[in-house]
């Protein structure tokens, strides 16, 4: 395979060096912030003159190659004052450019930022969304969160009151590639779902794409979230930390070596479990025979070091890893009589535990092969699981002589991954940016096993283990793409994904083209459309409920397909005022081969899981309206969203098509920050969305029993009949949530205290819905709701 890649590699380098005369030159370097020394990536070096310009890729590294002459650039990035630079081009140049925080002067922007615009950027479906933006929203009770904060864009939807799930253009969170530092994360959520694993002090830069995937990325169906991590400052030691209702954190970060070696390390534990701990022990106390106790926490940890051997070479490694605790444990003391007149002194116990947790680790090395060829060497290694425990004791004691029985069933799954990539970054001329390579990862599935331990005082122990063993494949890839202009109206990027997987001898292939193109149109009008093919090979076997961790990754087998889908989209992108960003997209899906459980099955059990499933597709289309202001002192965004989202299998809703779980008609929200001064900043956010879907109860019958239920005294009982599947509409969702920052700078440090609300007028929205009866004893559906108002605070600091 690397063989392959290198010759790919070669081919397109003498293909494209064809033709070049002597009279160009490039300049290239890395752009990195001032202070800290982190590399900035998506910053903007652009010529006017020749209208030519590019952007930096995710490590910071540029390439432009121009005609030899005197030419003068703008370098800009946003939040960053822009720099201009005159240079007399008459050879090959390396220039690193340090960008300095700070406004930007208006005629500045209006120049140096043109090339970044979204109506000159081949890419659609894909939003960026500043760090510094997400910390300032409103959170629920004060816990800054990415993952909310992206479902506030247009396409995107949460999968429920205060939940961290991402569903995508009617996908589910499975199809989601999820990276952080370029390793895939397969459990994203802290709390039952209510908060995800990122930790926002550490993270540099968040990007969603959520259609016409570049040939680059592969392996799921509905979206590409990347998320990068800080890199640590290369130049001074800073801190900063966070004390909040629900969680503290703190992070440090600082150069081993200055301007060589620096690493950043951030942590973060939530103390709910040491907080209720009084008050159970005080509800346990009032019960003289029995004893409650238990908790749940979570924590997670970032860390990450990066060195630089020369202005060609440099590594990082960064680690990720994260636990979510939940236990309870009752006790109970009893006394009583037996049948012989003998006083039996006894307790019982019972204790139940949940936990589930990530790691994550990346090694990559970076290196410039030319002013034109950067490439970049990775490792990943990926784990998730979870296990529940649930464990009953029984004592008793007779005339000095005890006996204990004690039962313990454990249920455990997860998945494991070892992966290795090479990827090239090849820019011949401004007019392409060739990226190819390939990767190859192996998994290990651990689909749940079920183990039993019975221990007795009078009797042999027992231990048993039933389920699933585990399962290994392979899964490889091979990626080659091209974005490039054909002079200044249209853009196109145009590429091609293989990717094959093993298991159990069988091998599945895949080959999935994919095209992006721009057409400037008058009146700086962008017209974009895109069409891309996905394979996935990985499957998630999950309840339609409750986010609790109890979730299946299971792989393609010889009887479970992979998962397949193909997406068009057209849109129209532009940019008003030099500060407005506008754009509207039509979207059309089709998925087949996705799993769900029987009807009545889940993940217990005995038998194999493949035998718990039904397979059949899906599709959903939609429009996406997106207006964004970046920049000055109000800033924030609107979107609207207009979608459907249906699924179909054989054996469940008769074979007929039905509403997915998620699809929702209408979502509609409404961003907006303002920064009244240095030291006081509001910001607020709106959302609107159609209710779920949902399956209720028409009607009531009544059923004999079988014959082998003849001795009850009841011959009857009521069963619910529905009509179809997710036929009824839960009530709408609507909400607002507002937050205040109150900052104050000194010398040697900065504070914040931020106080807020979720949902500030107590709408009372809908988490789910049950069958109950009214005061004369008719059937009603009644609706249960999570969330009142919340108000929150929390101080933060950094020095």
């Amino acid at each position: 395979m690397m063989k392959k890649i290198c010759l790919i590699g070669i081919f397109i380098l003498l293909f494209l060096q064809m033709g070049f005369g002597q009279d160009k030159f490039t300049l290239s370097g890395y752009i990195e912030d001032a202070e800290t020394g982190e590399k900035l990536i998506g910053a903007n070096i652009y010529d006017p003159e020749e209208s030519k310009g590019t952007t930096t890729n995710v490590y910071g590294f540029y390439s432009l190659t121009l005609p030899a002459d005197s030419i003068y650039l703008a370098v800009s990035y946003i939040g960053y004052e822009t720099q201009y630079f005159k240079l007399d081009l008459k050879e090959d140049l390396t220039m690193n450019i340090k960008l300095g925080s700070g406004e930007e002067l208006k005629e500045v922007v209006v120049t140096a930022e043109k090339y970044d615009r979204i109506e000159e950027k081949t890419q659609m479906s894909t939003v960026s969304v500043p760090i510094q933006q997400i910390q300032k929203l409103p959170a629920l009770l004060g816990e800054v969160d990415v993952l909310k904060a992206l479902q506030l864009l247009p396409g995107v939807q949460s999968g429920g009151e205060g939940t961290s799930g991402l569903y995508v253009r009617g996908g589910s969170p499975d199809q989601n590639l999820i990276l952080l530092d370029g390793t895939p994360v397969y459990n994203v959520s802290h709390l039952f779902g209510f908060f995800s694993v990122f930790n926002a002090d550490a993270i540099k830069n968040v990007k969603l794409t959520k259609g016409g995937y570049p040939a680059r990325f592969g392996g799921r169906l509905s979206s590409i979230l990347e998320i990068n991590m800080k890199e640590g400052n290369m130049n001074e030691f800073h801190g900063a930390g966070t004390i909040g209702l629900l969680a503290s954190k703190m992070t440090f970060e600082g150069p081993i070596v200055k301007d060589k070696t620096s690493f950043i390390i951030s942590g973060r534990r939530t103390y709910a479990d040491l907080l209720a701990k009084p008050f159970i022990k005080a509800q346990s106390n009032k019960f003289d025979d029995s004893d409650f106790s238990g908790g749940y926490h979570f924590y997670d940890i970032n860390a990450k070091i990066n060195h630089k051997f020369s202005h060609k070479d440099r590594i990082f490694l960064s680690v990720y890893a994260g636990d979510d605790h939940f236990k309870t444990k009752i006790g109970e003391n009893y006394t009583y009589q037996n049948r012989d007149g003998l006083l039996v002194d006894g307790k019982s116990e019972y204790e139940f535990g949940l936990d589930w947790g990530n790691i994550t680790s990346a090694l990559r090395w970076n290196h410039l092969w030319s002013n034109k060829l950067f490439s970049n060497v990775t490792a990943t290694y990926s784990r998730y699981q979870f296990d529940t425990s649930i464990n009953t004791k029984e004592t008793q004691t007779i005339e000095n002589q005890t006996n204990a029985l004690e039962y313990v069933a454990k249920y455990l799954s997860g998945i494991e991954d070892y992966t290795g990539k090479i990827d090239f970054d090849f820019v011949p001329n401004p007019s392409h940016y060739i990226r190819f390579g390939g990767g190859a990862t192996f998994h290990t599935f651990k689909p749940g096993a079920l183990q039993y331990q019975v221990t007795e005082t009078t009797s042999p122990a027992s231990d048993t283990t039933i389920g699933s063993s585990n399962v290994r494949s392979g899964d490889f890839n091979l990626y080659i793409e091209d974005d490039f202009s054909i002079g200044k109206s249209f853009k196109a990027n145009i590429g091609v994904h293989g990717s094959a997987f093993t298991v159990e001898n069988k091998f599945y292939a895949s080959v999935q083209p994919r095209i992006g193109m721009r057409l400037m149109l008058p009146g700086s009008v962008a017209l974009k459309g895109s069409f891309a093919t996905m394979t996935q090979y990985l499957h998630l076997l999950t309840n339609e409920g409750i986010g609790l961790p109890t979730d299946l990754w299971l792989p393609s087998t010889a009887r479970v397909k992979p998962e397949h889908s193909w997406q068009a989209a057209l849109g129209v992108a532009k940019t008003f005022k030099d500060q407005f960003e506008f754009s509207v997209e039509a979207y059309y899906k089709k998925m087949r081969n996705l799993i769900a459980y029987k009807q009545g099955a889940n993940f217990f059990g005995f038998t194999d899981w493949q035998d718990k499933i039904e397979t059949g597709n899906g599709d959903s289309y939609g429009l996406e309206f997106f207006v964004q202001k970046k920049k000055g002192k109000f800033t924030g965004w609107a979107g609207y969203t207009l979608a459907y989202s249906n699924r179909q299998f054989e054996n469940l809703n008769s074979g007929k098509k039905y509403p997915f779980k998620y699809d929702r008609r209408h979502d509609i929200s409404i961003v907006a920050m303002y920064e009244f001064s240095e030291k006081i900043q509001l910001s607020a956010a709106w959302v609107y969305g159609s209710g779920n879907a949902v399956t209720l109860p028409i009607s009531r019958s009544l059923t004999s029993y079988p014959s082998d239920f003849s001795d009850f005294d009841f011959d009857y009982f009521e069963v619910d009949n529905a009509e179809e599947k997710n036929s009824f509409r839960m009530n709408a969702y609507h909400r607002l949530d507002v937050s205040l920052d109150f900052i104050k700078k000194k010398k040697r440090y900065e504070r914040k205290f931020t106080i807020g609300a979720y949902n500030v007028y107590n709408r009372k929205n809908p988490f789910f819905l049950y069958r109950g009866s009214n005061t004369e004893g008719n059937p009603v559906i009644r609706q249960v709701s999570l969330f009142p108002i919340l108000p929150s605070f929390n101080w933060s600091f950094k020095f």
